[in-house]
């Protein structure tokens, strides 16, 4: 049976356009956190409608078909819906991170994706300038923001990996814009995919905001986007590790050098790895304490009670985003 196209507004989701222009002029960064499950979905819309934040929820192609696409086009709807029935109306987003092929963002487009990233970094440059273009002329007909990618970021995250991080040359960014008429920009400086992104007990690297900068001063006012940026909060990782897990040495990237990104062109900043540590944190600590429960409400509903304080907290001192909505 052919699959039915539907167009994001049918399903209450927005662009990122306006999202951007207003982050831009506000100094704040919109806060893109990636889900697989309901109940992660539930805390991103409860503590981005608490806190008032616009909000950009997003899928990895390996996300998207664990929760099955015509489920997620129907949980999106239902997300906005919940928003909306708490008097709650904050702009919501839903957006493909790190799409791989032309085909996969044209499905997720017809599926009611209000925006898509073409992740075409490992390519060769002039390869990445024409994949990247194909989907901006495909998305655009359909009024979707596309987002592209110059550099590589080193890490793991669902299908993306890399063992070395290429920083983004910022002399490539105007020509790379110019000629894929993309709508914002992923840039590597230094942070990375996963719970490891730097080696634990040696100072974390700062990010080079001198790429940023330079990047800044050639694409005035275009949006420029952070993949990579959980902090790896270490009362999770205790947490883990005391109740049976084992991540030694997991370490992030410092919340003030997020807070100076989102100040700057810095419009998007991604969040996953620590989403998934307060969820896996609080679940084993549930069980450790009571080992004869097996009601998943109970201790997923901990652990859904976890992650909106977690994102109260990174919308309101990390991003800048609550109230913005």
């Amino acid at each position: 049976m052919e699959k039915q196209k539907v167009h994001y507004s049918e399903l209450g989701l927005v662009n990122t356009k306006e999202m951007f222009s207003k982050a831009m002029a506000g100094k704040y960064a919109i806060p893109a956190y990636n889900f697989n499950n309901l109940e992660q979905l539930q805390a991103i819309i409860n503590a981005c409608a608490e806190t008032n934040s616009p909000v950009i929820i997003q899928v990895s192609k390996g996300a998207r078909s664990y929760a099955n696409e015509t489920m997620l086009r129907y949980m999106a709807m239902g997300a906005v819906k919940m928003a909306r029935e708490t008097g709650s109306n904050i702009p919501i987003c839903l957006h493909l991170d790190h799409g791989d092929s032309y085909e996969l963002c044209v499905s997720c487009i017809d599926s009611g994706f209000s925006s898509v990233m073409i992740d075409g970094s490992h390519l060769p440059y002039d390869e990445n300038v024409a994949l990247t273009k194909k989907v901006v002329e495909y998305a655009h007909q359909h009024d979707v923001s596309v987002e592209g990618e110059l550099g590589v970021l080193a890490g793991i995250e669902d299908e993306v990996s890399a063992e070395h991080s290429t920083y983004t040359k910022p002399e490539e960014v105007e020509d790379f814009v110019r000629k894929t008429g993309v709508d914002s920009l992923a840039i590597s400086i230094g942070t990375s995919h996963g719970a490891y992104k730097f080696k634990a007990g040696q100072p974390v690297p700062p990010l080079r905001f001198d790429i940023l900068e330079e990047c800044e001063k050639r694409i005035p006012g275009f949006p420029i986007v952070l993949h990579g940026a959980s902090s790896v909060v270490q009362e999770y990782v205790q947490l883990i590790n005391t109740y049976g897990g084992k991540m030694e040495g997991a370490v992030g990237i410092p919340e003030e050098q997020l807070r100076q990104a989102a100040a700057s062109a810095v419009c998007k900043i991604n969040i996953d790895s620590d989403g998934r540590l307060a969820v896996t944190a609080k679940i084993r600590e549930y069980f450790a304490k009571d080992p004869k429960e097996f009601d998943p409400r109970k201790y997923l509903g901990e652990a859904r009670k976890e992650l909106v304080k977690l994102i109260k907290h990174k919308n309101e001192t990390v991003l800048g985003s609550a109230g913005k909505a």
